[in-house]
């Protein structure tokens, strides 16, 4: 008889059936995703549960493993390093998804021969470390010679671009996106880089402007172009409510005391605008609302101002041109202004903007995107934010290795080599991780739609003879030379890509207990 130890609502799964529901929960998350790897790699479109009328259609594999509520805890350590290689490299998401599912899946065999877990740990450890050093070996690094560096970056756009929805346009948005990470000068803050979907046109004509744009218009009766501003930004009320406490009532007893009343919140205002004019500025911009009668002392007082620029547009304005926002004006000279050569209001589309030109931050630009469905330009932003993290990710470590499943041969080559030496079950390991490198280039060309078994062969025997810029052409189904066909990487995108994949699959090897338990309750007498 078995004795029963946990509670009616705690439930424990051991051993093998623990290990194999973490396996069977990361192997169906990789093959979830895998059909969206690479260059000829399909979409997935996302259904909202609870709201019909949302839907998103997306490549990236990040977004999808975030939008889908998964039950498995290893399901769920798969999710988090998808996340992690976006928020830490911004693409690759799919594939450190698919490479950790494949190496679970790898171990699976391996348990089932009953190798214990800890020695395919160690094994994948020691594979991990020379699949590193191999890629660290092959990577280029031309972050010397500017001209030879912004092809690299061309070239790492490209290929990003190349798996999503920008493919056919891929020429175009990677030169916009290497012109726009290029004027960082090296830093990796991308919220200078403002990104406006406007809905309309094709995606061909989306374009760069190099001046930052906010989406609002000037009060009324101001000009529409201002040069040589001096900015104040801020975040106060403008306006001429009576009083801010919710239920108040006023009882007057005729209505020349109303206007006595309105008389001295207007008296209050202008004292503000008063205190504003102070500080010899051309355009005053509120994260709240301005209400006519403060707007029209603007007007009077030759001073252009912008309304409920919302916090986001605010904070990246404070940014870009130098200023801070503020609350209070008694201190005038605690404050700091912000400077652009010119603002105008320009039309976007059918939408009318402004454009601020020559910002003390030369860095800030904005990329403004049509196209058109809002899934289509929802979806052109991600694949448009993957390229920028990678790119900007690239020009602090110019290093590059290349695409079309070339860096995992080489890798997996490497791995082999080890393995020859490795005595005892260890080698067994350390082999499978190199199968499961190879699993890339094979899944790449299992979604072209050729035989992969054939290709990945070629590619293989090229690579071993020593060929090492052999890769797969996915267009034409041909093993053939990527640096010639500029398929280039990230180094670091794809060191990250091992390393994280690595390290999930050790943290679910370790599993051999599941326990599920409900929180306890308040009566805790049981």
């Amino acid at each position: 008889m078995s004795v029963q130890i946990l509670g009616d609502q705690a439930s424990e799964e051991r051993g093998e059936n623990a290990r194999l529901s973490s396996f069977v929960g990361a192997i169906a998350v990789g093959d979830l995703v895998k059909s969206t790897l690479g260059p000829k790699g399909m979409d997935k479109l996302l259904q909202s549960g609870s709201d019909i009328n949302k839907s998103l259609i997306t490549n990236d594999g990040a977004t999808i493993l975030k939008s889908i509520p998964l039950d498995n805890p290893a399901a769920k350590v798969l999710v988090n390093i998808s996340k992690v290689q976006d928020d830490e490299v911004g693409d690759g998401t799919t594939s450190v998804t698919v490479l950790a599912a494949e190496l679970l899946r790898e171990a699976e065999t391996l348990i089932n021969k009953k190798i214990h877990p800890q020695t395919i740990i160690e094994g994948y450890r020691i594979a991990r470390n020379s699949a590193i050093e191999a890629l660290t070996k092959i990577a280029i690094d031309n972050g010397k010679n500017p001209d030879l560096f912004r092809k690299d970056l061309i070239n790492i756009a490209k290929t990003t671009l190349s798996s999503k929805i920008l493919s056919q346009e891929k020429e175009h948005f990677a030169t916009l996106a290497v012109d726009a990470v290029l004027r960082l000068n090296g830093s990796t803050n991308l919220s200078n880089i403002k990104i406006i979907k406007i809905p309309g046109g094709k995606l061909g004509d989306s374009y760069l402007d190099e001046g930052f744009i906010l989406e609002k218009k000037f009060g009324i009766n101001q000009p529409k172009k201002i040069e040589d501003v001096n900015i104040l930004i801020a975040n106060t009320s403008l306006d001429t409510d009576k009083v801010k406490i919710f239920g108040a009532k006023f009882k007057v007893d005729s209505t020349s005391k109303l206007a006595e009343l309105e008389k001295s919140e207007k008296l209050k205002m202008k004292n503000k605008i008063e205190k504003i004019k102070k500080f010899n500025i051309n355009c005053f911009i509120n994260r709240q609302l301005i209400y006519d009668y403060p707007e029209q002392l603007f007007t009077d007082s030759k001073i252009n101002s912008i309304e409920h620029a919302d916090f986001d547009g605010i904070e990246r304005l404070a940014l870009v041109t130098g200023g801070e926002v503020v609350s209070t004006f008694d201190k005038t000279e605690d404050i700091k202004l912000g400077y652009c050569k010119s603002i105008e209001e320009v039309l976007i589309g059918e939408t009318p903007m402004l454009k601020f030109s020559g910002c003390k931050a030369n860095e800030a630009c904005t990329i403004i995107l049509r196209g058109a469905t809002e899934q289509g330009l929802d979806e052109a932003e991600r694949s448009l934010h993957d390229a920028l993290s990678v790119l900007s990710q690239t020009t602090r470590e110019p290093k590059t290795c290349l695409g079309g499943g070339s860096s995992e041969m080489i890798m997996s080559k490497a791995v082999d080599q080890i393995a020859a030496n490795e005595t005892g079950k260890k080698a067994l390991a350390v082999e499978a991780f190199a199968k499961a490198l190879r699993q890339l280039p094979t899944i790449l060309a299992d979604n072209a739609g050729f035989d992969s078994s054939e290709l990945v062969t070629k590619l293989r025997s090229a690579i071993y003879n020593g060929m090492m810029t052999s890769g797969l052409d996915l267009n034409n189904g041909k093993v053939a030379d990527m640096r010639d066909l500029g398929i280039v990487e990230s180094y670091k995108l794809k060191r990250a890509v091992v390393s994280s994949a690595a390290e999930a699959a050790e943290v679910l090897l370790r599993v051999d207990n599941i326990l599920k338990a409900k929180p306890r309750t308040a009566d805790r007498n049981h």
